[in-house]
């Protein structure tokens, strides 16, 4: 039997330390661990069936409420189904305590039944690791139980945020000794363990070494990557105004949407960037960059071919610079040392040739875009972005796939005063477990609309079935061009790849284009999920948005494209921008 006291105290633990969700997978292992979260009236439980797309969802909710959340799986293969979402979460820094039910230690490495090495499943991948003794029910397994909860949700939370990994092993019988009710008065006001960790700044010395440096440069800019910090919605513009540099701006940055102030924010960057005429005259000295890597590969390769000056805000230890340029990372919080350059630069900066040159740039581009997608009568993949930028109401989230939507998103994802939540996976840019992610963010209880693929949506359909069970509304713009669509847009798919030998052309569409040829109308049916199509005009697409936003329930408007059109198209409006910038 397990010892219900000490179970009692490892959920009141993690509710004290900050768990206020947890998602549940079913299993027999995992019955004391299951009851436990169950009964403790501080966690709201949420039981999913599938392990990988409970991963995802917790990923989703966590990111959204910005606190940890609770995964409790049994043994076995539900452990290593938890991998990829693991592998999201440390990279896109989420909070998540991973509670992993086993077998005891007399049963490991003998071929007992649903058992495997669980203690470092998840490798580096997790941020903690912490192998707990059978629950005896002795006062010092008690004591460290405490502990180890306190410090497992305090070393999720603490940045770089990220998930940690408790594995619990239980003897049979798996029922409890007693009963596992905890209160809300039961749990502590302070966990048994804590961890006070001050952020990280700069000396006076230090940031008068980056002010000097930013002094010297008349042509700077701020690249803001995909960052879940709400702090730098005001903390960037602030520095833009201090330095005369233009943000260009990530959707999933989040400056692009709220009230700050967005006078030197560029929401056209992934198009100013292309290689033409106007980039030629506008290239950077100095680029000051936060938040992970820029979803446009086109800004990416700006900063390789400018080759500028690199200023890189981490708050947490990592090393993120992909363009293998010389730069200096700065390991201090971002938005403190952005409010603090600001503060000691004082007066705002004079509006120089290059801020209105950057900023003009910006609206001529958005005044082209906006023309030619009024024109087009026919689907276009970049579509539902402007289409939901009007149509969700403040507070909404707005989760975006991680192959060619995200990319769409960054091209189309007008500046609006929306206040909008734009995620997406960005951590390891996979594009499994996107319905259940935008799902958890659902969750959370605001208005939530997810732009997806085909393929995307097949990995991950069985997660329509959550919705229903747990009674969450999503509504979802599918981009069906049935298959990979963002294989167009590489080097495999064009003439240049028919090399002999290789296999392309005439292997590309069974190796890249993948078409499925699946009913995803039937197959979103099959889950309870409402169905619609999109039409043709951006006026259609409004209608089916709106009818999707209505609700309640998961709402599918499929936008049915072809992949060589599409390509076409993007290739289109990308020369009508050089055309509208060109000096």
């Amino acid at each position: 039997m397990s010892d219900a006291p000490t179970l009692r105290a490892l959920t009141a633990e993690l509710a004290a330390a900050g768990v206020r969700d947890a998602v549940v997978c079913p299993g027999s292992r995992s019955t004391p661990l299951a009851l436990a979260i169950r009964s403790c009236a501080a966690i709201q439980t949420r039981v999913l069936l599938d392990e990988r797309s409970a991963g995802f969802f917790a990923l989703g909710l966590a990111r959204v409420r910005r606190r940890p959340v609770a995964v409790v799986v049994t043994s076995g293969t539900a452990v290593a189904n938890l991998v990829p979402a693991v592998v999201e979460a440390r990279l896109a820094r989420v909070p998540l305590v991973l509670l992993t039910a086993d077998r005891p230690a007399e049963l490991q490495d003998r071929g007992a039944p649903q058992t495997i090495d669980q203690a470092r499943l998840f490798g580096v991948h997790a941020k903690w690791t912490s192998e707990l003794p059978l629950l005896d029910g002795e006062p010092a397994t008690l004591a460290h139980v405490r502990g180890v909860a306190g410090r497992a949700v305090a070393t999720a939370w603490t940045g770089p945020a990220g998930p940690v990994h408790l594995n619990v092993p239980f003897r049979e019988p798996l029922l409890p000794d007693g009963p596992l009710a905890v209160a809300e008065s039961d749990v502590p006001a302070r966990p048994s363990a804590e961890l006070v960790a001050g952020r990280r700044q700069l000396d006076d010395a230090q940031l008068d070494g980056l002010i000097g440096r930013i002094h010297r440069a008349r042509r700077g800019l701020i690249v803001a990557g995909p960052d879940d910090d709400p702090r730098l919605l005001d903390a960037l513009p602030r520095l833009a105004a201090a330095t005369g540099f233009p943000v260009v701006a990530d959707p999933l940055s989040g400056l692009r949407t709220g009230a700050n102030d967005r006078r030197l924010v560029i929401g056209r960057g992934d198009l100013l960037c292309r290689p033409g005429p106007w980039l030629d005259r506008h290239l950077p000295e100095l680029v000051l960059r936060t938040g992970a890597i820029p979803t446009s590969k086109p800004v990416l390769e700006l900063l390789t071919r400018a080759g500028p000056e690199l200023i890189v805000l981490d708050g947490g230890d990592g090393w993120r610079e992909p363009a293998l340029l010389p730069a200096t990372i700065v390991h201090a919080d971002p938005a403190e040392t952005a409010d603090r350059l600001t503060e000691r630069m004082g007066r705002g900066a004079p509006d120089t040739a290059w801020t209105r040159a950057w900023r003009d740039a910006d609206a001529a581009a958005g005044a082209a875009m906006t023309a030619w997608l009024a024109g087009l009568e026919e689907p276009f993949e970049g579509a539902p972005f402007p289409a939901l930028a009007g149509a969700l109401p403040d507070g909404a989230v707005l989760w975006a796939g991680s192959s060619m939507p995200v990319r769409d998103m960054d091209a189309w994802l007008p500046v609006t005063d929306r206040r909008i939540t734009v995620r997406s996976n960005r951590g390891a840019n996979g594009i499994d477990g996107v319905i259940s992610s935008a799902l958890g963010a659902a969750a959370a209880g605001a208005p939530a609309a997810l732009v997806i693929g085909d393929v995307s949506f097949l990995h991950d359909a069985t997660a329509l079935g959550t919705a229903r069970q747990l009674g969450l509304s999503l509504a979802i713009v599918l981009v069906d061009n049935d298959g990979g669509g963002i294989f167009s847009f590489l080097p495999q798919a064009q003439p240049a790849a028919a090399v002999p030998g290789t296999g392309l052309p005439e292997h590309y569409e069974a190796l890249f284009g993948t078409p499925h040829g699946t009913d995803l109308g039937a197959v979103t049916r099959a889950f309870g999920a409402d169905w619609r199509e999109a039409g043709d005009t951006a006026r259609d697409l409004a209608d089916a948005v709106a009818w999707a936003l209505a609700g309640p329930g998961v709402r599918v408007v499929r936008v049915r494209t072809d992949r060589a059109r599409n390509l076409a198209l993007h290739r289109d409006i990308a020369a009508r921008v050089q055309a509208a910038i060109a000096p």
